[in-house]
């Protein structure tokens, strides 16, 4: 079996990831007891890439809780699937990052390291075949950003042949809990460029944006945004989890998705999605859940695919669908959108189908898309981290946790680095690379 760990870290990773676990416990049968009561072998088949079978014959999540304060460990214990987890998953501090990066990544997080990564450990040693990481946790807090990234450090020198993925809440214009989210975010996405090998970036407001329009709910709560981050996180990960095609692991997708080694940002999308009871009105077909999963309005990420292009895609359908009629859609969508595609990728849309439906509807599908528009999304937080940093601003909070002015300067400018790297590849024309090839061939 090909196994991976969810690692969750704060308390925006601790509900993403508990909700993950919820929604597919529910896709494979598992009961809050942990006890499978499925009716399709299909469920069962695959069960070990994240679960492990106890002598008691129920199933245990392969998951680590890790937080700075005890509060939401203890919301997820209490949570319908929190019987489910191994007690000595749950790890945690008392003092609280305090939305503080340094404090995360360098003082209080460093303390609470070596217990996680021994558990972590424990973990990889029960595994046949461990295939990589994926760590569920926030850019704009504390101990999500900082004590994330720290993680993504170490586990990258202790296993730098495994693949580690991030599913990040990355901070969002409109809707901002946090002052400090500018330098956090900054700080995290200057260590995710170096230390992780896929990041599916998730906005906050992106998804307001999708209950507002879309799912027509007035005032949309966390769980309601969560729910909507479980359903695509269940969507990227089906192919891991049940038989299917293609892009059967972390490694395959990430080979697929990852043209250059720093841009592996992605934006999620998921099909269908419309309000409660509208479901009923809707035709479900290949080609109606391909024009939704590519509508900027069911992105994952504030950022506008129409302003970029993509250079690589990913869709995954789950349902009764027949792969002839889902190549055919997309080889339909890619020649109408040829602008929208980098021409110097050719075939850069993978597809997987999965026969096993969502819960959530009969045909569904999930998108994962590298795009340079989402040098946007980049630029937002860079504008407003700059801002700050040139007056100096809370500066303070940090430089008292040991760090240096110069980390800033050096997270400023690998941010830049990035944004310009994703611009050069947007402006790539094909006839550059036809006069490269030739005088190659006649020298």
């Amino acid at each position: 079996m090909r196994e991976i760990i969810q690692i969750q870290t704060g308390q925006c990773g601790n509900q993403i990831g508990c909700k993950f676990w919820e929604t597919i416990s529910k896709e494979h049968g598992i009961d809050t007891n942990g006890f499978y009561k499925g009716n399709n072998d299909l469920q069962f088949e695959r069960l070990a890439v994240y679960y492990n079978e106890s002598s008691y014959g129920n199933y245990v999540p392969r998951g680590v809780l890790v937080d700075l304060e005890p509060g939401t460990m203890a919301a997820a214990r209490s949570g319908p699937y929190g019987r489910l987890f191994k007690p000595d998953n749950f790890i945690f501090g008392f003092s609280g990052a305090g939305n503080n990066w340094a404090k995360g990544h360098y003082t209080d997080g460093a303390e609470i390291c070596d217990t996680v990564l021994d558990v972590v450990r424990k973990e990889a040693e029960a595994c046949d075949c461990l295939q990589g990481f994926q760590l569920t946790h926030s850019l704009g807090g504390g101990t999500g950003s900082g004590f994330g990234t720290l993680l993504c450090c170490k586990l990258r020198e202790e296993y730098p042949d495994r693949i580690l993925s991030t599913f990040s809440v990355v901070p969002s214009p409109k809707v901002s809990e946090v002052v400090l989210e500018p330098y956090n975010a900054v700080l995290s996405i200057h260590q995710l460029v170096e230390n992780s090998d896929l990041t599916q970036c998730i906005d906050n407001e992106a998804l307001y944006d999708i209950c507002f329009r879309t799912l027509r709910q007035t005032t949309p709560t966390y769980s309601d945004l969560n729910h909507l981050i479980s359903l695509t996180m269940s969507g990227i990960t089906t192919c891991f989890r049940f038989p299917g095609q293609l892009n059967a692991d972390l490694r395959k997708l990430a080979v697929n998705m990852v043209p250059f080694p720093s841009l592996h940002f992605f934006v999620p999308g998921f099909a269908p999605l419309c309000a409660d009871g509208h479901m009923v009105y809707r035709k479900q077909s290949v080609k109606e859940i391909n024009e939704q999963m590519f509508n900027p309005n069911n992105m994952m990420a504030a950022c506008n695919p129409v302003n970029g292009r993509y250079l690589t895609v990913a869709t995954v359908y789950r349902g009764p669908v027949s792969m002839n009629e889902v190549e055919e859609v997309t080889m339909g969508t890619q020649v109408k959108n040829s602008s929208y595609f980098v021409e110097w990728i050719p075939h850069n849309v993978k597809i997987a189908v999965c026969d096993v439906p969502s819960p959530h509807s009969n045909i569904s599908g999930t998108l994962i898309a590298n795009t340079t528009s989402i040098q946007e999304l980049f630029r937002r937080i860079q504008e407003q981290f700059s801002a700050m940093f040139r007056r100096k601003a809370f500066l303070h909070w940090y430089l008292g946790e040991g760090m240096d002015q110069m980390e800033f300067s050096e997270a400023e400018s690998h941010m830049n680095d990035l944004i310009s790297e994703y611009q050069q590849y947007q402006d790539v024309e094909t006839e550059e690379y036809d006069d490269e090839e030739y005088e190659d061939e006649e020298q």
